[in-house]
């Protein structure tokens, strides 16, 4: 047996690498740099954690987050190795203390923000453990940060090129779980990473399933998706801080255990509200983008969106904290054209260069299209990120295929009402004179001015929205929100008006009820629910994980996860010899906990 493959047993438990690890650590840990690209859930953490305990010295693990190192610091102490964290939240004297651990040799692996890394003082104790031979390798994690283009950019991280400048013989290792092409070309440049080998896992998250709906009475809509997740953790995210503080209380009315999360929250408020998610069962955290990146927790079951995130990059970042442990979990979108509206303001108010703005609409767009397609969403997810893939059966397109009709004359008619009102109005005020509705804002000049005034009766109010949608979709409509939200013909627009081309209409339909099971396109690592004696047994090794994790002061999870724990209820292990070989009990484990779970095993009967 390789050293990597008896560090991931008797350190982490688990008996074979998953995917490309293996490769990606015998390459660091023999000197080699790497960019690897792993979907959350994939192991990422693996690839520099063991080449980090291989090498001597200390490896420096590059993180933008305080909750992130604290998770990964428990976790590797849980397991044996030496590792700690320098942040804001230390005192003085306590950071003074790690970094003499450092220099003393003391330590496997330190978690350090980018910030803090590049300051003199600590360049100057790198220096000194490189001299000394005592720097085993630089890990670069949440990559994609580097990327001006990117959904999380950090300009700090821009500064982390020093790294093969200073020390061009140690090993460097970035990890992202999120980057197309362009995103990776970026990476690689800015962290001097161009010759490094490229590791490409699958984006693919199979027991994911992707539901996105259009916007109607978006409250209702998303209590009535929460009702099939009683009791169980997940993230909602919304575009605005006080859209957060709403939803957080509006759902606490109804009983849910919500919590905000945004910018605009006290530290400390916010420290407790992430703690209490990251450590307590069935919380739901309501937040804006703030919250989530480098947040570890595996059971998190859905992730739901109210509002349209910038991206595919960031949806399939955030969609991608559900259902680390491989367990069945939800993506569950609600999006309107105001919400376009909305991002596309952001872009255009925001102080980056024409390039980056062209670039940031275009991957708007790219959202905006799969969020309207009639095929498998999976595959216009992948294939964003350039990988092929077969109808995946677990999301809502393949699972309850939507009806299409030929809307060809009703596309006209839509596009012939912008343009008879002088492209000068919103959504709203083009279906009232589509439909003849004579409001406040379809004045009586329109009855007689305008000859699309009443011409669409084929269609109902929310109809014509569902068509105007889709036409923006499409790109024949453009929506200019410094005039409000004012549609406006794009040249997509005139092969339709002239008879040139046709348009194919998706017909909104209310989702059937659908089952917890997911969908039987691919093989997942998901398990059956445990039942009868297994499910009571499940019940009391959760328990007792719950108290040890609050004596320990840590997340549950850091013990045992879920996988680990249902493992150990279905083989009922009646040894210390048996319990080390189920996945995820290393040897430090093993010697911590293994009595206490034989003891309770045997109570069990």
């Amino acid at each position: 047996m390789s050293r990597a493959r008896e560090t991931l047993f008797h350190v982490f438990g688990y008996t074979q690498f998953r995917g490309p690890q293996e490769d990606i650590v015998e390459h660091v840990a023999a000197g080699g740099d790497a960019l690897v690209l792993m979907p959350t859930g994939g192991g990422k953490s693996l690839c520099y954690q063991i080449p980090a305990l291989l090498r001597p010295g200390v490896a420096i693990v590059v993180s933008p987050l305080i909750a992130l190192m604290q998770d990964q610091v428990s976790a590797l102490k849980e397991v044996g190795a030496a590792a700690d964290f320098l942040n804001s939240s230390l005192s003085f004297d306590r950071a003074m203390e790690i970094e003499r651990s450092m220099i003393a040799g003391a330590l496997d692996l330190l978690y350090v923000a980018p910030e803090r890394l590049v300051t003199p003082r600590f360049l100057d104790l790198l220096d000194h453990l490189h001299e000394a031979g005592q720097l085993a390798l630089f890990a670069i994690d949440e990559a994609h940060c580097v990327s001006q283009w990117g959904h999380d950019f950090r300009p700090e991280y821009l500064q982390l090129s020093i790294l093969q400048e200073r020390y061009p013989h140690i090993p460097r290792i970035a990890l992202t779980a999120t980057a197309d092409a362009q995103t990776r070309r970026e990476i690689a440049e800015r962290l001097c990473l161009v010759d490094a080998r490229e590791f490409v896992s699958s984006f693919d998250r199979p027991n994911i399933r992707y539901t996105i709906v259009p916007k109607d009475n978006p409250r209702s809509q998303l209590l009535a998706f929460l009702r099939e997740h009683t009791g169980e953790a997940g993230i909602i995210y919304c575009s605005s801080r006080k859209k957060v503080d709403e939803t957080a209380a509006a759902l606490a009315e109804k009983g849910i255990s919500a919590l905000a999360y945004h910018a605009g929250m006290g530290a400390e408020e916010r420290s407790i509200n992430q703690d209490r998610f990251l450590r307590e069962d069935g919380i739901v955290m309501v937040a804006t983008i703030a919250f989530g990146m480098g947040i570890d927790k595996p059971d998190v079951r859905f992730v739901a969106h109210l509002d349209l995130p910038r991206s595919i990059e960031g949806y399939y970042q955030e969609t991608g904290r559900a259902g680390r442990d491989g367990l069945p979990a939800e993506a569950w979108m609600a999006y309107s054209v105001a919400d376009l509206v909305q991002q596309r303001r952001f872009i255009d108010q925001s102080e980056a260069g024409d390039e980056v703005k062209r670039v940031a609409t275009a991957k708007l767009d790219a959202l905006l299209g799969l969020c309207e397609t009639t095929t498998c969403r999976r595959q216009r997810l992948l294939g964003y990120f350039d990988e092929d893939s077969a109808p995946c059966g677990n999301c809502d397109t393949c699972l309850h295929p939507p009806q299409t009709r030929d809307a060809t004359d009703s596309a006209r008619k839509a596009l012939s009402c912008v343009f008879r009102t002088g492209s000068r109005f919103g959504a709203a005020h083009v279906v009232d004179v589509l439909i003849g509705k004579a409001t406040d804002n379809v004045k009586k000049w329109q009855h007689d001015q305008v000859s699309t005034f009443g011409i669409g009766t084929e269609l109902d109010d929310k109809g014509w929205r569902t068509l105007i949608r889709q036409l923006v979709a499409h790109g024949a409509l453009a929506v200019d929100h410094e005039r409000y939200g004012a549609l406006t013909l794009t040249e997509s627009a005139r092969p339709i008006l002239r008879g040139e081309a046709g348009f194919t209409m998706r017909v909104d339909t209310p989702p059937t009820k659908k089952g917890r099971n997911i969908g039987t396109g691919r093989k997942t690592d998901s398990w059956p629910e445990a039942t009868g004696e297994e499910a009571v047994l499940l019940d009391r090794l959760r328990a007792w994980r719950s108290a040890t994790a609050k004596e320990r002061n840590v997340p549950a999870y850091v013990i045992f996860h879920d996988a680990t724990l249902r493992d150990i209820a279905r083989q009922r292990p009646d040894s210390i010899e048996g319990l080390g070989t189920i996945s995820g009990v290393g040897d430090r484990k093993l010697e911590a906990y293994g009595e206490d779970i034989l003891e309770l095993l045997g109570e069990a009967g």
